[in-house]
């Protein structure tokens, strides 16, 4: 099929594709390379920004939110009100189910004495003075007061919102510990890549939030895995993005600087994870131009190679048409001869049948029943009906096969059906050993299709299961009724080898066999599903390698027994 104008015109497509592709190809690459190398480094810069100022404006608000409801708190509630533990619990219980920010609430007097607490510090906290404490000193010169974090009394790291208030002639504090595993959360959504960090430094360059791997919490920031000095960034102001060097390793840090804390956000990626589009385009430039011609050739030779085979489908497709078409014809010429030959045979049957009765009606006669070897003459003239019988039944099949070439519509019992075609081949099942199991539904109806066409799907079925067994297996028929589609189902079930997953959809397809070379022609499967299709039905398979082979044959009732059943 490929030989001289194929292989030319291959050749030829080959040819244009790459001329016309190659070109235009390499433009293309060296153009997205100069458009993605001068736009990506700035644009990952500025999506590190813009997630700077995102997660500074969450701190922010964070921290404002708390702000706003502790003043509002200390500005609607007297000193007396407040100092009753039982009222205080009441309202921080209220805090806490609109915002779950708070660890504990206490309010404290001008001399730095705790006057009322709650929270899961009590036997700590309770009567402590804070007098002498940095925070004191700044809630009462600013009058709100966020702190850094710090370990004081419980020695655990926290902070806390402080708020002072002045009722007539007193002044009292409010004060709350800050949940830090909320500001936590807030940083740590800032972390990009395997390598990225994020977190949170005071004024004194101190870590307020721990870190992947710069430092622990409440030290100075680390770089010792550079080993090199950190920057100082607590000199930062507003937002800004920069690119250094440490430690031989190129770094981006975005540092944005909150506005009611004066904490500084610092953000860190790793610009070979964040740039590596940039340098695997860098080096696909280099190479885009072979692997395009690659795979251009590569296409080019895969694109004709298929329009190659679509021609040698479509030549086979006629092919098998014209065998089809011959195999019809002598199968027809083979029906004619088996009818000749059964209308030959049934006459001289006949006869010997006709003598066989009148024989047999001589035995009765008195003074041959009396013969010392009645018996075997009795014998004898019974197993000859016996044959006589048994070769009618041949001659039967013989012309019902001659009638499948002239379909006809007449009224079939399934059941019926399979069981005189299960005959033609019991005695070949018997000398392989292969059981042939039946469970048929004793209701089913008689449908309008053809019996001898039939008889010739389910014997081409049969014929190759018993094939694919070859001995001591089984074959398993079962009939059934499927009102949803108004159709009788034939199920016909061996436990031979299976059918490989990859020809399975091959083997309805005309010449197409599994068995050995001159034991098969590839055409009985094909043949019986197009007669399946003629009379209106549908067939399919399953296998499972090593388990078997199901073939589930659906034929339509007609509309008088349909109707009957729903």
């Amino acid at each position: 099929m490929e030989k001289a104008p194929y292989q030319k015109l291959r050749w030829e497509i080959v040819f244009v594709i790459i001329s016309f592709s190659v070109v235009p190809l390499m433009i293309l690459g060296a153009f997205i390379y100069q458009e993605f190398s001068s736009s990506a480094t700035a644009k990952i810069q500025e999506s590190l920004k813009t997630l700077a100022e995102n997660r500074r404006a969450s701190l922010d608000l964070f921290l404002e939110e708390r702000v706003s409801q502790l003043v509002t708190l200390a500005g609607t509630h007297s000193l007396e009100r407040l100092s009753d533990e039982d009222y205080l619990h009441k309202v921080f219980n209220i805090i806490q189910t609109r915002s779950r920010s708070y660890i504990d609430l206490g309010v404290i007097d001008e001399e730095g004495n705790h006057l009322a607490y709650v929270g899961p510090y009590y036997s700590i906290l309770k009567g402590v003075n804070y007098k002498n404490e940095e925070w004191f000193s700044a809630v009462t010169a600013s009058g709100v007061y966020i702190s850094d974090v710090f370990t004081g009394f419980r020695r655990i790291p926290h902070f806390i919102i402080a708020v002072m208030v002045r009722e007539r002639n007193k002044i009292w504090i409010l004060r709350a510990t800050i949940d830090s595993e909320i500001v936590e959360n807030i940083v740590r959504a800032a972390l990009i890549g395997k390598q990225g960090d994020a977190f949170l430094v005071n004024r004194d360059n101190i870590l307020q939030t721990s870190p992947r791997f710069h430092g622990k919490l409440l030290e100075p920031v680390s770089c010792a895995m550079y080993r090199e000095a950190c920057p100082n960034f607590s000199r930062a102001t507003g937002t800004l993005v920069e690119e250094k060097s440490m430690g031989g390793m190129e770094r981006l840090y975005g540092v944005s600087v909150l506005q009611n804390k004066r904490w500084v956000l610092v953000i860190i990626e790793d610009p070979l994870e964040q740039l590596s589009p940039l340098f695997r385009a860098r080096y696909l430039g280099v190479l885009i131009g072979l692997a395009g011609i690659l795979v251009i050739v590569v296409g080019a030779f895969f694109i004709t190679r298929a329009m190659m085979k679509e021609l040698e489908r479509m030549e086979r497709k006629r092919a098998a048409a014209d065998e089809i078409s011959i195999q019809s014809a002598k199968m027809a010429a083979l029906g004619k001869m088996a009818a000749g030959i059964a209308h030959e045979i049934n006459n001289p049957l006949a006869v010997i049948g006709e003598k066989a009765g009148w024989m047999k009606d001589l035995l009765k006669m008195k003074d041959l029943g009396q013969s010392e070897n009645f018996q075997e003459f009795a014998d004898a003239v019974t197993k000859i009906e016996y044959h006589i019988n048994r070769a009618k039944t041949v001659t039967h099949r013989l012309l019902g096969f001659a009638r499948r070439m002239e379909p006809v519509s007449e009224k079939v019992s399934i059941n019926r059906v399979l069981d005189e075609t299960i005959n033609f081949l019991e005695n070949e099942a018997r000398y392989r050993n292969i059981d042939i199991q039946t469970d048929y539904n004793p209701d089913l109806p008689a449908i309008t299709s053809d019996s001898t066409q039939l008889q010739q799907v389910f014997l081409n079925i049969f014929n190759n299961a018993i094939d694919a067994i070859g001995k001591d297996g089984e074959i398993l028929i079962h009939t059934s009724l499927i009102t949803k589609t108004n159709a009788v189902a034939i199920e016909i079930s061996d436990n031979g080898p299976g059918i490989p997953k990859e020809v399975l959809n091959k083997i309805f397809d005309p010449f197409f066999t599994t068995k050995e070379v001159g034991k098969g022609t590839g055409l009985g499967l094909s043949i019986s599903y197009s007669i399946v299709e003629k009379l209106g039905g549908r067939m399919m398979v399953a296998s499972q390698e090593g388990e078997g082979t199901t073939f589930t044959i659906y034929l339509p009732m007609d509309h008088e027994a349909a109707h009957i059943y729903h």
